[in-house]
């Protein structure tokens, strides 16, 4: 009899993931050569995370926002407004530059449903920010500093009934619900006071309103599930099978903001601490729930306020690194491989970051000194990044040439190195993208 998830060891947990994104279900190839190409490329990026050899080349994956597309001779608008054009722009991104693995076209998410929702944590393409252009987040304090403990005692509560009203301001009569866990018997508040919001017109609205944008929701998701099965179909993995975060970046991207985390680090530090220990498990249930479900054991980490000069050493070790570490160890012991991606430089924090299994992470950087991250992190965890998004946007097919040998030189030695670039890709020149693709695939072979 098979093992059922929980009693599957780490590591048999992670073999079960890796077999799956090497044999994708419900996947008919297009031709045994797509097949081929396929496992291939899994195969590639397994032999790198995994350290135990070269593989044939070095891979390459390029983690692209709306590139896909002002090549494809659309804006970004078009891609949140309307799914088909979006699928059009990646398949047409991927079939001409053909990457080791395909960008989820989640990138887009449908600007309807935030338009039905009212959505206030970010401006979109044509609502706040040109139609030309990405989206942008709209930083505030949407958890005040008196209510730590209202997050701690019962994050879900909190989110449900007062962050989300807060962004979404077509939820804002949800605040009037009592939290669930008092709905525990026949009598009193413990029941039919506790259903009385419901009958109330405004909380009616919002539920017809959440109705609508899940019909969006539905309907998007069908669009880029097809996607993906084609991208498959045609000989391209999927690169990251699901998503997470920081504590600290929780807290300080989205919920207090910049200044207020910066202000909670001296006013409230026990509280900041003990708040992101309840997010741990959170997190680690968030990216393993997409890993899961897609079948790729890549999790995407993005590192907002962990940057050199950010944080200083001391702040980095007692804030951002202990809580990101455990989600990164509870994700690898539900057989994921956690993919934190270094945004700004990182080089103060190679040796607290090693502090790693060996061969269970990829850390992608964007400013740091790739020969340093080589030298600390090389023998342990599989490095990628630095192409800088600016030689790509305004440099030559030359220079990209050369700094992509550059980087194979330095970082590529005995495997254990992705090509990839530093930042999100937006607007480049599309002979920049060839150069990287092309040059990788030839000059990166073992």
């Amino acid at each position: 009899m098979a093992k059922s998830w929980k009693e599957m060891t780490p590591q048999e947990r992670r073999d079960q993931l890796f077999q799956r994104w090497l044999a994708p279900e419900g996947v008919k190839f297009i031709s045994p050569e797509a097949e081929k190409a396929y496992k291939d490329r899994v195969t590639r990026f397994k032999d790198v995370i995994e350290l135990k050899k070269s593989p044939d080349r070095v891979p390459v994956f390029l983690n692209v926002g709306f590139f896909p597309a002002y090549y494809s001779g659309y804006i970004p608008r078009d891609m949140m407004y309307d799914s088909e054009k979006c699928n059009a722009a990646y398949k047409k991104y991927m079939l001409d530059f053909a990457p080791d693995g395909h960008p989820s076209t989640f990138i887009a998410p449908p600007g309807r449903l935030f338009e039905i929702l009212d959505y206030k944590l970010y401006a979109w393409p044509g609502h706040g920010v040109p139609a030309e252009v990405s989206y942008q987040c709209i930083e505030g304090e949407y958890m005040t500093a008196d209510e730590y403990d209202n997050l701690i005692q019962d994050p879900s509560y909190f989110f449900n009934n007062t962050y989300l009203p807060r962004v979404y301001g077509a939820m804002k009569p949800l605040t009037a619900f009592a939290p669930s866990t008092w709905n525990l018997e026949i009598y009193g508040s413990f029941s039919a006071v506790g259903f009385i919001p419901y009958g109330l017109p405004d909380v009616q609205n919002a539920y017809k309103a959440m109705f609508e944008a899940g019909n969006v929701a539905l309907k998007w998701i069908g669009t880029v599930a097809a996607y993906d099965l084609e991208m498959k179909a045609a000989g391209f993995p999927p690169f990251f099978g699901g998503g997470t975060k920081a504590p600290f970046d929780v807290l300080g991207d989205t919920l207090r903001g910049t200044k207020g985390i910066m202000l909670d680090i001296y006013r409230q530090p026990e509280k900041l601490l003990q708040a992101m220990e309840v997010l741990v498990p959170i997190m680690i249930n968030m990216g393993v729930s997409g890993a899961k479900a897609s079948g790729a054991p890549l999790v995407f980490i993005p590192l907002h306020k962990g940057a050199d000069g950010f944080l200083s050493d001391k702040q980095f070790k007692t804030f951002y690194w202990p809580t990101l570490k455990k989600v990164m160890l509870g994700l690898i012991e539900e057989g994921c491989v956690p993919f934190p991606w270094a945004e700004g430089g990182y080089n103060s924090r190679l040796e607290a970051i090693l502090d790693m299994p060996k061969a269970t992470n990829v850390w992608g950087f964007d400013t740091t000194d790739m020969a340093r991250a080589k030298a600390i992190l090389g023998s342990t965890q599989c490095i990628t990044g630095n192409m800088p998004i600016d030689l790509l946007n305004l440099g030559t097919a030359r220079q990209v040439v050369d700094l992509t040998k550059k980087l194979i030189d330095t970082c590529a030695k005995d495997g254990g190195y992705i090509m990839m670039n530093g930042a999100v890709i937006e607007d480049a020149k599309p002979e920049n993208i060839k150069a990287m693709i092309d040059t990788t695939k030839e000059y990166g072979k073992y």
